[in-house]
């Protein structure tokens, strides 16, 4: 299945019988994230401020952790078996324990978080979009370090390739920034496309993958130690701007809808019913 954050539910998509329905009731969610071996869901829920836990059969709520100011992205950290939960606007990372569902630590870095990735044992790198930054996060110590990324700009989407100790930040002017963790540092820059939201590492295929909804474009970099280089462009669809990965098959799932005009400054709204699920199969 695939699990997809739709604003005030979840979509969970059968791939085998081809059919999606929603479940839960959400403020705005931004992620959705299957906790192994306890059969529930994990949901950050952004105005009201909690982790919501629906149960991954009915989708009923199974219990509401209040966490930091406005929850966006979340990543499930099987070493610890916690959930990471980064609060946007408060800069605030709550570490959740799904089976007591209650907030174990609370760990302050910077306002702005975005997308996440664990880069190293008990080392969690957060992209900030506001400072261009790529912070470095010791969960045991609490511990916070900045790494600039020099000519990225508002970084969102965010990959690691933890064997390399490499991370691959999704940048709103049309690049992504590699870095190195153990030098600290940008090592290249790479060209993607317009409207960035995610980044994924195929560790079986030894590639990143950056969906840009802006421009519908897939931008796929292969890995060979620490050289990455641009292996193609797959085109997408408008809109296809986050992604999950099948890490056995290779397919990408990209979430996507059709879209009214935009009015100058504001987002386009989708036009109802047109929400759908893209399948790509790369080579």
């Amino acid at each position: 299945r695939v699990l997809v954050a739709r604003g005030g539910t979840v979509s969970m998509v059968d791939l085998a019988k081809g059919q999606a329905r929603d479940i839960g009731q959400i403020a705005r969610g931004h992620a959705a994230l299957a906790i192994p071996g306890n059969g529930a869901l994990a949901v950050p829920s952004g105005p009201d401020h909690p982790l919501r836990l629906l149960d991954a059969g009915d989708g009923h709520e199974i219990a509401r952790v209040p966490v930091g100011q406005n929850p966006d992205a979340a990543i499930w950290d099987p070493a610890s078996r916690e959930v990471l939960v980064m609060n946007a606007e408060d800069g605030s990372v709550s570490l959740v324990d799904p089976a007591a569902a209650k907030v174990v630590r609370t760990i302050v870095v910077k306002p702005a978080l975005e997308l996440a990735a664990m880069v190293g044992p008990n080392l969690l790198a957060i992209n900030d979009e506001d400072a261009s930054e790529l912070e470095l996060v010791d969960l045991k110590k609490g511990t916070v370090l900045s790494i600039p990324l020099t000519g990225c700009e508002h970084p969102t989407g965010l990959a690691s390739d933890p064997a390399a100790r490499m991370s691959l930040s999704a940048c709103a002017n049309g690049v992504a920034a590699l870095v190195t963790i153990a030098g600290k540092k940008v090592m290249k820059l790479l060209p993607i496309g317009q409207g960035p939201d995610s980044a994924l590492f195929d560790a079986t295929r030894q590639r990143f993958l950056v969906p840009c909804g802006r421009s519908g474009t897939l931008s796929v970099f292969s890995v060979r130690g620490k050289h990455v280089e641009p292996a193609g462009t797959v085109t997408t669809e408008v809109g296809a701007r986050t992604a999950a990965l099948d890490s056995a098959s290779g397919r990408v799932f990209l979430p996507s809808a059709r879209f009214q005009p935009s009015q100058p400054g504001q987002r386009p709204a989708m036009v109802p019913g047109s929400a759908h699920l893209l399948v790509i199969g790369l080579n």
